[in-house]
């Protein structure tokens, strides 16, 4: 085991982590986030996760859970949030035990549990922003609650230049772009399920992703398959993802040949490496707000060909075109030619596959951890006090407690 000494006096260090959104029902910020934890902590760290959760939502041990979230559409998507004057005595809670060297914040523009902490504390702060959006509605409203708290951020992080993009736009200053994390020989050892293994004469495509979100682009995909089952009769279509709308769709849309498309429900993380490493090709029919693309390097990792939408951040992670087949964005008749194509070349596969397994590992949770890491001690450098809390915290504490107890939202 690697040990993260980059304290000055060569301790670990001791670092609070705060997630914005609810572990009720994960999603890919939330993944990131314990992922980072489990990273840091493998190095000898010492790790606290600050998240909502409900009090029966099995969490791991390092995760204080910060109360009940609630359903908010906030950028395209419905996020689970927590917010209020008992949340934020939480925060102080939390922050006071645990006498952080570094607090790391994700998304402390969204109004939730980052947002409070970064009203409350003070001291070394790093701040990751993961939103990608030509114009965010959410982002420009809650900008004025927090103009004058930015400045107590010590360094900030995106995930990616499309977030970095959003981040300049819309709240100025500039940051490091340090992509999401993949533990890729994971993937890359996940062994294929007969299941989802596919044949010469009955390929198998994945897509993954919440079906009740139209952005995540399973209609695009399923308005794309009749198309294939005209040139691939035996092609299956196997869909992974919360949401109970799927199935009605496929139906709505392909009639008696539905039952090419598969609806598999949640799965674990483990059915999850199994299924990319099982099938032909995996297709990200998203149509935008992404700022990354964690499971095409998932995919990447399992040695999956993979097809996706052109949008600027899959193109990127795709290597524009090199790593991956593009498709126009929303266009299903370009993604079942291209399907199509990349189903009938099993050369073309073979070259992406193997373009992909080089470029995959800077994503590496080795190679990003190194990099977090980097900016941690940028910003603890010269700072021998723990994160403390911000003295005028408690005036705007009680401007919370007076506006929620008037009604206002």
């Amino acid at each position: 085991m690697r040990l993260g000494r980059v304290r000055s006096d060569g301790r670990p260090l001791r670092v609070g982590i705060v997630c914005p959104y609810s572990f009720d029902v994960p999603g890919g910020v939330q993944f990131h986030v314990r992922d980072l934890a489990e990273a840091l902590m493998a190095r000898g760290h010492q790790v606290s996760v600050l998240a909502p959760a409900d009090d029966d939502t099995p969490v791991p041990d390092y995760l204080t859970a910060a109360g009940k979230a609630v359903p908010v559409r906030y950028n395209g998507s419905v996020a689970r949030l927590t917010f209020g004057p008992m949340t934020a005595a939480r925060v102080r809670k939390w922050l006071a035990q645990g006498q952080f060297d570094v607090l790391h914040l994700h998304e402390p523009v969204t109004p939730s549990l980052s947002m409070l902490a970064l009203w409350i504390a003070d001291g070394p702060v790093v701040a990751t922003f993961h939103t990608a959006q030509v114009r965010s509605r959410s982002m420009q409203v809650a900008y004025p609650l927090v103009r004058q708290s930015l400045e107590k951020i010590s360094a900030r992080i995106a995930v990616s230049e499309d977030a970095r993009r959003t981040l300049v736009e819309h709240l100025g200053g500039d940051a490091v772009v340090i992509p999401n994390g993949v533990y890729v020989d994971t993937f890359a050892a996940a062994r294929p399920d007969a299941r989802w293994t596919g044949t010469p004469t009955a390929p198998t495509v994945a897509f993954l992703g919440r079906l009740d979100e139209s952005r995540k682009g399973l209609p695009v995909l399923l308005g794309a398959v009749g198309r294939v089952l005209d040139e691939v009769p035996g092609a299956r279509f196997l869909v992974a993802g919360r949401g109970d709308t799927g199935a009605d769709q496929a139906r709505e849309v392909l009639g008696e040949r539905a039952g090419a498309v598969e609806f598999l429900g949640g799965v674990s993380d483990e059915d999850k490496a199994r299924l990319l490493a099982s099938v032909d090709v995996y297709c990200a029919p998203q149509t935008g707000g992404e700022s990354f693309g964690i499971v095409l390097v998932e995919a990447m990792s399992a040695g999956t060909a993979v097809v996706a939408s052109d949008l600027g951040a899959f193109s990127r992670v795709l290597d524009d075109g090199a790593a991956g087949v593009l498709f126009r964005v929303g266009d299903s008749e370009d993604l079942a030619r291209t399907l199509v194509r990349v189903l009938r070349d099993p050369d073309l596969r073979a070259r992406v596959r193997a373009t992909a397994s080089e470029s995959v590992r800077r994503y590496d949770w080795s190679v990003v951890t190194d990099q977090v890491q980097a900016v941690y001690e940028m910003a603890v450098a010269g700072r021998d006090a723990p994160v403390g809390e911000d003295p005028s915290s408690v005036r705007g504490a009680r401007l919370l407690e007076l506006r929620r107890s008037r009604g206002e939202r």
